[in-house]
């Protein structure tokens, strides 16, 4: 048993299990509290609890999917050039979008760590946090934050935007495909990039494009 679950396979195979189970819930009954991502890592979690395994056993396989994440965020470049004309044509609101959720997600962060009387590194660790993880790690890194605490609260970025973005969308009754993918995008990063693409492949190429000003603002 233990040779099995310390195989890296072990932990990539559980990973893409838990996600496709994931999936096929969230297409029987769509609901935001049934995102694919929130699923698959609450059924990480629990299997892990119940059967004992290590988080280092698994990670040993997750790592895999892990090394992933900055091909795949390339990868979002792919329908950004399809929509180029698009982004030539809402330049200004593109720009303007992506400022303004630099600024209310520092000015949030900023206003938590008050609130919480954290320290300095633990602070500046949580400000990349609606920036996708190489961004993230890369500037908690030059800051000499935590890069810990940043990969935690990233993921945790990205699921809430992916569980709680498109309820508040529907509440806002916004459905214009830029303003959706700018706004998952530049909040949620990759994961709410994801969640864009099923409004259209307008909105994925938004959120992509978001991720990048987002990071570079």
């Amino acid at each position: 048993m233990s040779e099995f679950v310390s195989n890296p396979l072990f932990g990539l195979a559980l990973s893409i299990l838990a996600y496709l189970v994931g999936m096929l819930i969230y297409r029987r009954f769509p609901h935001p509290l049934t995102t694919p991502l929130l699923l698959s890592a609450i059924f990480i979690i629990i299997f892990l609890k119940v059967t004992g395994i290590s988080y280092q056993d698994y990670y040993q396989g997750g790592v895999y999917l892990n090394n992933l994440i900055v091909p795949s965020t390339v990868a979002l470049g792919i329908p950004l050039y399809k929509s180029f004309h698009l982004m030539k044509h809402h330049a200004r609101s593109i720009l303007f979008g992506s400022l303004l959720a630099v600024v209310v997600n520092t000015s949030f962060t900023a206003l938590v760590a008050k609130i919480f009387g954290m320290d300095f590194f633990l602070a500046i660790s949580l400000f990349p946090k609606s920036v996708t993880t190489a961004m993230a790690v890369g500037i908690t890194e030059k800051l000499q934050g935590l890069t810990t605490v940043t990969l935690v609260v990233v993921v945790a970025t990205g699921i809430l935007t992916s569980v709680i973005g498109p309820t508040l969308l529907k509440w806002l009754k916004i459905d214009d495909p830029v303003a959706v993918g700018l706004s998952l995008g530049g909040t949620g990063h990759a994961v709410g990039t994801g969640t864009a693409f099923r409004y259209g492949s307008v909105a994925g190429a938004m959120g992509g494009l978001a991720i990048g000003v987002t990071g570079i603002l």
